[in-house]
């Protein structure tokens, strides 16, 4: 499930994941259910996100030369640049479209859904088959979400919850298999 081919592109993984975990658990604290449990919860989630985001962003840092997948001359750059203009222009015409349709609530989980689905094409341009894994449970959460009963919580709950823990663990996985590597010197 991870290649160990280029274990920077692992360890940057680890720290977008950390950001996004960070995030997701952020997003969360909109309206989890009453009582403080909850939001201490989460804000241990968004913490160790950082924690991840500033370990992955070192080990990175001092084995930047270690080169990438992420070739800026092929098919792959041109497949994530297209895929990033897609989701932007989805997020923000389903935003509106949740706004407009008095669904504010569905946010949450069509950024999610989108944010998974992301990571289907860039497993190819990375060759990364962890991306997709992840892609795939974030869009099974997103979808979960959106269907949810949201009486006494926001949607964007059950996304920051069931989400941000699946990408710290994706995360401390990709950073930790990279950081492996770049430790044991396989790879300038």
């Amino acid at each position: 499930m991870l290649s160990l081919e280029h274990p920077r592109d692992l360890v940057m993984s680890g720290a977008i994941f950390g950001a996004a975990a960070f995030v997701w658990a952020g997003w969360a604290q909109e309206q989890p259910p009453a009582g403080i449990a909850w939001r201490i919860v989460l804000g241990i989630l968004s913490a160790l996100g950082v924690v991840l985001d500033a370990i992955c962003i070192s080990i990175a840092a001092h084995h930047w030369s270690a080169g990438s997948a992420f070739d800026t001359k092929g098919a792959p750059f041109i497949t994530y640049v297209v895929v990033f203009w897609v989701e932007v222009a989805l997020m923000i015409g389903l935003s509106i479209w949740a706004n407009l349709a008095g669904r504010a609530d569905l946010i949450a989980p069509l950024i999610l859904a989108i944010v998974g689905i992301h990571f289907l094409p860039l497993a190819w341009v990375f060759g990364q088959p962890i991306l997709a894994i992840v892609g795939v449970v974030l869009t099974v959460i997103a979808v979960f979400a959106a269907l949810a009963r949201a009486d006494d919580v926001a949607r964007s709950f059950w996304c920051g919850i069931l989400g941000a823990p699946v990408l710290l663990i994706a995360g401390a996985w990709c950073a930790a298999a990279g950081a492996a590597v770049l430790r044991d010197g396989s790879v300038a």
